[in-house]
């Protein structure tokens, strides 16, 4: 209560949203005024009237508790407990910036440069030691997404 946070990127991309329908979406992001949380922020404009094509008068902007939620999607992947010992669950935003990962190492500072050179979805062998899988993660209806990626980069384990 009482900031000031008409400068901040996610207020000004919902002033810029074109109509009523419209929404922005700012990439994942610590919010100090959140105890220094990771947050997912929707914003939009508020209409004059609550009308599609009113002037706008303000903002809404919701955060979403993005720290929990998405430690919870990375820890829960389905693994064996082998599985999971030689396995780091990731999720990456469109540049490839780690937002959620099941060790918590690089989260919000790292990158993890993922080859989507078979599309949506593949796997390939990052080095001698380690494969990698990922999926873009899938909007909902009409919504696109934000072009996320779930990975998966698992040890190579040799039988004998």
């Amino acid at each position: 209560m009482g900031k000031n946070v008409k400068d901040e990127q996610w207020f000004q991309n919902a002033l810029r949203t074109v109509d009523g329908g419209d929404f922005a979406v700012a990439d994942v992001q610590i919010v100090p005024e959140l105890n220094g949380s990771a947050a997912a922020i929707y914003t939009t404009a508020i209409r004059e009237g609550g009308t599609n094509d009113g002037q706008v008068v303000g903002v809404l902007g919701i955060f979403f508790d993005w720290e929990s939620q998405a430690q919870a999607i990375v820890d829960g992947v389905r693994l064996t407990k082998e599985e999971k010992a030689i396995s780091r669950c990731l999720i990456v935003d469109r540049n490839h910036r780690i937002i959620a990962a099941s060790d918590k190492n690089g989260v919000l500072t790292q990158t993890f440069d993922i080859k989507t050179t078979n599309g949506e979805r593949g796997h390939y062998n990052h080095d001698a030691k380690h494969i990698v899988a990922y999926a873009k993660t899938p909007g909902y209806e009409t919504y696109p997404g934000l072009g996320w990626y779930g990975v998966l980069v698992q040890e190579i384990v040799l039988e004998a």
